[in-house]
């Protein structure tokens, strides 16, 4: 791997009502947003992985811009997100990650529409492994893709988490009881 890839890697415990879940950033921006729940070692494997060779290093401060804008969004008063990100993927991936954040808060699109929008029409099943790839949950919205019928699909989260998000766009709050 790449040298440049040795970066340290700040991470955070992030909780909200009855959810926790891990943070992560690289000094250039967001670079992970753990599934609900999970354990440290979903972070771990993932760093490992995407990261190799570079440190993980608690520290809550450094990930307080982050944590503020994504309790925002999970108290229903955020939309949309400022803060930087390093979204670490190949070409076609952050095409895919790209063209998620243009779906708009509180609405949903199928992985054709994503395809089709990316101009890659035939590649549905790669935009669908792109998406199960994306690393920020939340903040790069995977959760607003759902099947061509309207059907939920999977989601890195669980199912749970992708359907309470969705309730939280269009109730504009997160029902966590």
């Amino acid at each position: 791997m790449k040298s440049k890839n040795k970066q340290v890697i700040y991470w955070s415990l992030l909780k909200f009502k009855d959810w926790n879940f891990y943070i992560a950033s690289t000094c250039k921006g967001l670079c992970y947003v753990g599934s609900q729940n999970k354990s440290f070692e979903e972070l771990s494997e993932w760093a490992t992985k995407r990261f190799p060779g570079s440190p993980l290093v608690e520290d809550d401060e450094y990930l307080r811009p982050y944590a503020i804008e994504i309790t925002e969004y999970l108290e229903g008063e955020r939309t949309n997100f400022t803060i930087p990100f390093d979204s670490n993927g190949t070409a076609f991936q952050l095409a895919v990650w790209n063209a998620l954040c243009e779906i708009p808060y509180g609405q949903t699109k199928s992985y054709s529409d994503i395809a089709n929008f990316i101009n890659k029409p035939a590649a549905v099943r790669a935009v669908g492994a792109a998406i199960g790839a994306n690393p920020v949950l939340i903040t790069i919205p995977c959760h607003r893709v759902v099947g061509k019928n309207g059907a939920l699909t999977g989601y890195r989260g669980g199912l749970d988490m992708k359907t309470q998000l969705l309730e939280l766009e269009r109730q504009g709050t997160l029902n966590t009881e």
